[in-house]
């Protein structure tokens, strides 16, 4: 094999024409991976081509050949240590460059001797690397609202060229203000790799509402695709601007209840030591809580209550609790027995927080009004209930009346029976306890109605066969009722048939 010699392309330098395209072409390559520089593009025809060399600048005017191939011959390799295992042509003579580094970032130039021309072609080389994982470290531990704080450090490591970096508080960038936002950036160099590393140093002044917010930092070379640290929180801290004083439960309280008091701090972190100040001018202290708990409350406790900071009582809250209460007094009550025609005089009584309701029944039938009694009958008596009602409070109060006397016929009286013959005799009287019932002659068909306010009715049913008087009696314990009533009878003779005609009345 036979390559073209030193001498021979001298000589061609001289007998022809030589041509430097114009224009220099920049290629972009990663580092670590191989890189593909281009030769001429085409321009020429691979056919027509009689030799193809590389070389390099070494810097200082110098250069440094790497790669010859002649037509009909394999490519020689010609170039030292640095490039003698990384380089390689392709077979459209462009340059492999392997494991590519920083130190490749130079002029690479394709010599092409074609029909008596030589013609070079010189490409620049920049080598990118995308930075290592961002991280941001030097994180503050917590964030004080209004003081400007060193919140952490962004670095983005072994990066070419040097990248910027962003600061973001939710998706959006944060720009240095000069006030609340200060960011410095710092570039550091590898002396070996040449590899930059990129620090960036925020430093905040927080406010409320950046409790819960997402702080990254983020780059973006022109090669590689966005990157975005993990996201860091921070605790924001701040002194107790509000307090509020809650009761649990809400309102309505009624007697009896257990109510919080709860003190509520703006404050982060939430202050610990708090007064409660009472209704009856204690001041109680409690410690690593912001609750006092009343037992048992009564009408009594309704009142103002307060609570104030264990080391600022001047920053205080407060809050009026009402304890509603139902009270009702019934007189009289229980088992009541008065006589008929006797007047009673109920008293009835409400104590309550509020306005009531109140509803009366009657052996369970609800009445329209309260009753009043100023002549009592029997149909007066009964179980009375009276029910009064404030929010979720109840009461109530009864009295059983019984109305006693001696029996009254109210009504003594005579119907016809249906057959013509018959007589019904009807005696309806009045009294309590229950009147027992008697009448003068024997009858029939007795029939008794239930004794229902102080009343009954008793019927006999009789056949006479001459004209009567008949007696009707009703006693109880307190005393007897006598009435009488006449009943005729008339006979009349119908061929040998003597027939008892009653009269109509």
């Amino acid at each position: 094999m036979h390559l073209l010699s030193a001498g021979c392309v001298c000589a061609l330098l001289f007998t022809a024409l030589l041509r430097q395209v114009s224009g220099l072409e920049t290629v972009i390559g990663l580092y670590g991976e191989t890189l593909e520089i281009p030769c001429n593009n085409g321009a020429i025809k691979a056919d027509d081509v009689m030799i193809t060399k590389w070389k390099y600048d070494k810097g200082e005017g110098l250069s440094g050949d790497l790669l010859v191939r002649q037509k009909t011959l394999n490519v020689s390799i010609s170039t030292n240590e640095e490039y003698k295992d990384r380089v390689s042509m392709a077979a459209n003579a462009s340059l492999l460059l392997s494991a590519a580094k920083l130190t490749d970032q130079r002029t690479f130039t394709c010599m092409v001797v074609a029909s008596g021309d030589i013609q070079e072609y010189s490409v620049n080389v920049v080598i990118h690397k995308t930075p290592e994982d961002l991280e941001i470290s030097a994180k503050a531990e917590e964030l004080e609202i209004g003081k400007r704080t060193t919140l952490g450090t962004c670095v983005a490591r072994d990066a070419n060229p040097a990248v910027n970096i962003t600061w973001l508080k939710n998706g959006k960038p944060l720009v240095a203000d000069g006030k609340g936002i200060s960011i410095q950036a710092a570039v550091q160099v590898d002396p070996v790799t040449g590899l930059s590393t990129t620090s960036s140093v925020l430093e905040y002044s927080a406010v409320k509402e950046d409790t819960d917010a997402q702080f990254t930092c983020s780059t973006q070379d022109t090669v590689g695709a966005e990157q975005v640290s993990s996201p860091v929180t921070f605790a924001i801290t701040y002194s107790t601007e509000n307090i509020v004083l809650q009761v649990i439960p809400q309102e309505p309280l009624v007697e009896g209840d257990n109510v919080t008091l709860m003190c509520v701090a703006d404050g982060n972190p939430a202050p610990t030591s708090f007064n409660f100040h009472l209704k009856t001018g204690e001041m109680v202290k409690v410690e690593n809580t912001n609750t006092y708990t009343i037992t048992d409350v009564s009408r009594d406790t309704t009142g103002e209550y307060k609570c104030s900071l264990g080391d600022d009582p001047l920053m205080e809250a407060s809050k009026n609790i009402t304890v509603n209460y139902l009270d009702i007094n019934l007189i009289p009550s229980g088992n009541i027995i008065k006589s008929a025609g006797e007047a009673l005089n109920l008293t009835f009584q409400i104590g309550a927080s509020g306005e009531s309701k109140v509803s009366w029944t009657k052996d369970n039938a609800k009445l329209n009004k309260e009753p009043k009694f100023s002549k009592l009958t029997y149909s007066d008596s009964g179980l009375y209930e009276c029910i009064v009602t404030m929010g979720p409070l109840s009461r109530k109060a009864s009295f059983e009346l019984v109305v006693e006397g001696a029996p009254v016929i109210r009504r003594l009286t005579k119907q016809r029976g249906e057959d013509g013959q018959h007589k019904v005799l009807i005696c309806e009287a009045e009294g309590s306890p229950k009147p027992a019932v008697s009448w003068s002659i024997n009858g029939t068909s007795l029939d008794e109605s239930p004794f229902v306010n102080g009343k009954i009715t008793h019927k006999i049913t009789v056949v006479p066969t001459a004209n009567l008087t008949v007696y009707c009696t009703v006693s109880n314990e307190f005393g007897t009722d006598t009435k009488v009533i006449n009943v005729s009878s008339r006979k009349y003779k119908s061929g040998n048939v003597v027939h008892s005609c009653l009269p109509a009345s």
